[in-house]
């Protein structure tokens, strides 16, 4: 069993109410869908950026808002042209960040067998706020965070300065996270083994084939008391 497991925050511990909000905006303009329909097209519009345009959701809005709207509204079928939200309507709405239904329970599990947890986020200076306001913080014994160490997943030296905090080594370790090209491709250059979170099984990752996938924080639980990582 990893002696360390590492998670990224947002959608792999965290996620925010934005399919609610978008809802709503939709809904003002006449236009009707689901918060499932609306789940979906967030997924595969993050695993489309995630891939093409690496980093670039961690910028400023200015630089993505616009193209990653319109390309939910594709993947909604509504014409991409449809008014937008903007980010003073999401600001509006209250936006807010909350815990995945299992991950509490799953923290505490791997905790109770043994296991030190690890944070390691691209996230703004609010990532410690988010992770106190959603009760994350007290399981955490080690949290790096981007802004705080000004480095970027997948850059191997923020996986290096993590390993140094802990003063394991990345075979004593396992990372978890939804971005396969941040997360995943990251923690191998230093020789740690991860696992990929996707809510949609092959949806949005059908050219990735090399990394174990589960559905949700839920599932990993079995994998490490199992121990098949």
């Amino acid at each position: 069993m990893q002696r360390v497991i590492w998670f990224d925050l947002g959608y792999t511990l965290v996620y925010w109410n934005r399919e609610e909000l978008y809802r709503e905006h939709l809904q003002q303009l006449g236009i009707e869908k689901s918060i499932d329909e609306l789940l979906l097209a967030y997924h595969l519009t993050d695993k489309h950026f995630m891939k093409h345009f690496p980093g670039l959701l961690g910028k400023d809005r200015s630089h993505w808002e616009e193209p990653y709207y319109r390309m939910i509204n594709r993947c909604l079928q509504i014409d991409e042209n449809t008014e937008l939200l903007t980010s003073k309507q999401e600001r509006k709405g209250r936006p807010e960040w909350r815990a995945f239904e299992a991950a509490h329970s799953t923290l505490a599990q791997l905790k109770k067998e043994g296991c030190q947890i690890g944070l390691i986020s691209n996230w703004n200076l609010t990532a410690r706020e988010v992770l106190e306001n959603t009760g994350i913080m007290p399981y955490l014994d080690y949290v790096v965070i981007s802004s705080e160490v000004d480095i970027e997943k997948p850059d191997e030296r923020i996986f290096r300065h993590a390993l140094e905090l802990a003063g394991v080594q990345a075979s004593q370790c396992l990372m978890v996270g939804d971005n396969y090209y941040d997360d995943i491709i990251g923690c191998r250059q230093v020789g740690m083994e991860g696992i990929l979170i996707n809510p949609y099984a092959k949806q949005g990752i059908e050219e990735i084939n090399d990394v174990e996938v589960i559905s949700t924080i839920h599932d990993l639980t079995a994998l490490v008391v199992g121990g098949k990582t």
